[in-house]
């Protein structure tokens, strides 16, 4: 994980003059004494900082008296269920791609008895660098064209080094089904879409029904990591990848979903997209490789076909509008933390979203680029 001071993204922890704050999920002495018996060379005492939070998984950087570092993770405080914070999971795929050329944390101890903090968590290894998430973390990161070409090329070669694991050889062939993946997650999301939607938006529907009815053969199998983008890495002073973060929504499956993904994700200067996001992009800063040739590239690496690229970026914007919604309806029922929104955009970007969606199933095969 980034080391503290080093994200361009810190959680505040609502501390004054205390110098040893309250830290919302984790009990300091009671996580410190259990690191003390499962983590080996820690000289104690530990100091904590929350460094990732929100409504997902919340991560503290942890440094011993000698400077030390390592990351504790565990499940948000909504106490929300499922596969997503699922701590021995997040502990597994760590477990299993650390000896692999798929740069990630190494895993060091995982607690499972919620004796100890209130539910189960893992310590990982500490990684320092930086978290580039928008352009002005890119701006301080990556300030020259050459460095930020650099980290485009990491991580997309990491990207397609993840999609050729073995995933029997590395002990994760029977973590999920790896079968009809897009099958598998149209219906769900169309589930969750009953569930949570604040209106009727007929598109949702005739889009659902298109993605059935147009997806692909399921060509390429491996590790999913669902969420795959600059804002979830690692970077060093070189533009280097050094870590991948945030394996809470890994799966098996369909690995050109994330491409499909990374490519939404990575729009380019001048263009007026970026408010279907919560946040811009780094790539709007300039000097980034370009989708075409973060496709190419990644086509380059795997020798994977890339002719349906344009029905799973679509596929993702509808996976996002649905998800939107949902965000939507949980800021309009006030039970997210920060009231301070602007509804006009949440209401307009699931909207936005879909048209992006329609505006690829309508292209042809080979144009997913663009």
């Amino acid at each position: 994980m980034v080391a503290p001071g080093a994200s361009d993204r810190p959680v505040p922890t609502g501390a004054g003059d205390d110098p040893d704050p309250p830290l919302p999920g984790l009990d300091r002495a009671a996580v410190a004494a259990w690191m003390d018996d499962h983590v080996g060379g820690l000289v104690g005492p530990v100091a904590f900082t929350l460094v990732g939070g929100g409504h997902s998984n919340l991560t503290y950087a942890a440094r011993d008296r000698r400077g030390r570092g390592w990351v504790v993770r565990r499940p948000p405080l909504s106490g929300a269920a499922g596969k997503a914070h699922d701590m021995g999971r997040e502990y597994r795929v760590l477990t299993a791609l650390a000896p692999t050329v798929v740069p990630v944390p190494d895993p060091v101890a995982l607690c499972e008895d919620a004796r100890v903090n209130g539910c189960p968590f893992y310590v990982m290894e500490l990684v320092e660098g930086h978290v580039v998430d928008n352009p002005a973390a890119a701006e301080r990161a990556l300030p020259t064209t050459a460095l930020r070409r650099r980290a485009s090329d990491q991580l997309v070669d990491v990207l397609a080094d993840l999609h050729r694991v073995d995933i029997d050889a590395v002990g994760l062939g029977d973590s999920a089904r790896r079968d009809d993946f897009l099958d598998r997650q149209l219906h769900r999301l169309r589930q969750v879409w009953e569930q949570t939607k604040t209106r009727e938006l007929p598109a949702v529907e005739r889009l659902h029904a298109r993605l059935v009815q147009r997806a692909p053969a399921q060509r390429h199998t491996g590790i999913v990591h669902s969420d795959y983008r600059f804002g979830n890495v690692i970077v060093d002073d070189a533009g280097d990848l050094r870590a991948v973060l945030d394996w809470e929504l890994w799966t098996l499956g369909d690995v050109l979903a994330d491409v499909g993904f990374l490519l939404n994700n990575w729009y380019e200067p001048g263009e007026d997209t970026p408010l279907v996001w919560m946040e811009v992009p780094p790539t709007v800063a300039g000097g980034f490789a370009t989708r075409a040739q973060v496709a190419a590239r990644y086509a380059e690496r795997t020798g994977f076909d890339l002719a349906d690229l344009s029905y799973y970026r679509a596929f993702q914007y509808w996976k996002v509008a649905v998800i939107a919604e949902g965000v939507k309806r949980r800021y309009e029922a006030r039970s997210m933390a920060n009231a301070d929104v602007d509804f006009a955009h949440l209401d307009r970007r699931v909207i936005d979203l879909l048209g992006l969606a329609e505006d690829h199933l309508a292209e042809p095969p080979g144009a997913g680029t663009g």
